[in-house]
């Protein structure tokens, strides 16, 4: 037993390190496939390891593998080297081959967030008649990490199919070290051609903090980096310039963001932790494929869960899979025909031993944020 722990190891390490190899010089569809293979022995492992500890670090690396995945499916697809030429014009590695299929069906909770961007964007482009001063064009969604600030993005993107463009800022830093000016006017550039070409367009800064930070010392190619999208951005409020080109940074730290561009983000929106009837909600959404016994309750759940997070949640949820899972394979499972059905003792030991990923701290300086700055 203990020779095919160490194998598997020794083999998800093996395919982590190519992912991780394949990830780093732009090879994103190998990555993934990688990435994908190595998810799949570390869930052998979590569902074949008795101890705990050990579990909890299978867990959390098949976790950071599904968020590259995530990424690279849903955010940061890039063109092949054959494509570099072509890409320039289309959008380099910045543009999406294809949004993220996320609506606004799948975002629970968080309404306020939900009409004050459909407000900013969704109504504008359906009757621009009835905003004769404009609408904004720089957003910013601000809160704890985990609640739906990329999808938000995502979906409001589908809602008036505007291409989609990605940008991680910590990322983008160092990618465009001795260039940066140079590849953010290039980006919105691009951008602005596929507005004109597909009637709008949506640059989703993830991390924006990471670029956008108050500096007191600051290389010459992040000051450059931070002149240019400030000038980009106010490019795009510029009189009598009326086209769909938006900007939607994203940040948990928005106390970090340097004075002039938080006056670029015309519209901050907060994004809070999920309430009561959300969190049930979400339990809700995320079991509705599980097999749940009638002990199950969500209210209890949403109650016993008050300061997590919609990505907290998720985890929950998938962390009870994973305990059903695991004992239907250790009592020989492909003998039988189904797992047991899940039930609400599941929930409460999982529930036991995971607490919220939100730093209390953290939440203070967010609500004290919003209430001076939100609009």
């Amino acid at each position: 037993m203990l020779g095919m722990f160490n194998e598997l190891e020794r083999m998800a390490a093996e395919k982590a390190k190519e992912a991780v190899y394949l990830d780093r010089i732009g090879a994103k569809e190998k990555a993934y496939v990688k990435y994908k293979e190595a998810i799949d022995i570390l869930t052998k492992l979590y569902l074949m390891a008795d101890d705990e500890a050990i579990r909890s670090v299978y867990l959390e690396k098949v976790r950071e593998y599904q968020r590259r995945i995530q990424l690279i499916d849903a955010k940061r697809v890039m063109v092949s080297e054959g494509d570099a030429k072509a890409g320039a014009e289309e959008g380099g590695e910045w543009i999406l081959r294809e949004r993220p299929r996320v609506n606004w069906e799948d975002i629970i909770g968080i309404e306020e967030a939900k009409r004050a961007i459909r407000e900013s964007i969704v109504y504008p482009k359906m009757r621009p008649e009835l905003f004769p001063l404009g609408w904004p064009t720089g957003i910013l969604l601000f809160g704890p990490p985990g609640c739906g600030k990329t999808l938000i993005g995502a979906a409001v993107a589908n809602e008036i199919d505007a291409a989609f463009f990605y940008v991680d800022a910590a990322t983008v830093m160092s990618k465009w070290l001795g260039e940066s000016e140079k590849n953010i006017a290039q980006l919105f550039a691009v951008a602005r051609a596929a507005c004109k070409k597909q009637g709008s367009a949506i640059i989703f800064i993830d991390e924006i903090d990471s670029l956008t930070s108050v500096r007191y010392v600051e290389v010459g190619g992040e000051a450059r980096a931070r002149n240019q999208l400030l000038k980009e951005m106010d490019s795009l409020t510029e009189k009598g310039r009326r086209e769909y080109l938006y900007v939607i940074g994203a940040t948990n730290k928005p106390w970090m963001l340097d004075e002039p561009f938080i006056r670029r983000f015309q519209k901050r929106i907060y994004v809070p932790l999920p309430n009561l009837n959300a969190r049930a909600a979400l339990f809700s959404y995320y079991t509705k494929d599980l097999r749940l016994g009638q002990s199950v309750d969500t209210w209890q759940l949403a109650t016993m869960t008050e300061g997590y997070s919609a990505a907290d949640i998720h985890d929950i949820c998938m962390e009870v899979q994973l305990k059903v899972a695991r004992e239907f394979f250790e009592e020989g499972g492909p003998e039988k025909t189904e797992p047991r059905m899940i039930e609400m003792q599941d929930f409460l030991e999982v529930i036991s031993k995971r607490k919220s990923s939100i730093i209390l701290e953290n939440l203070k300086k967010l609500e004290e944020w919003a209430a001076r700055y939100a609009t």
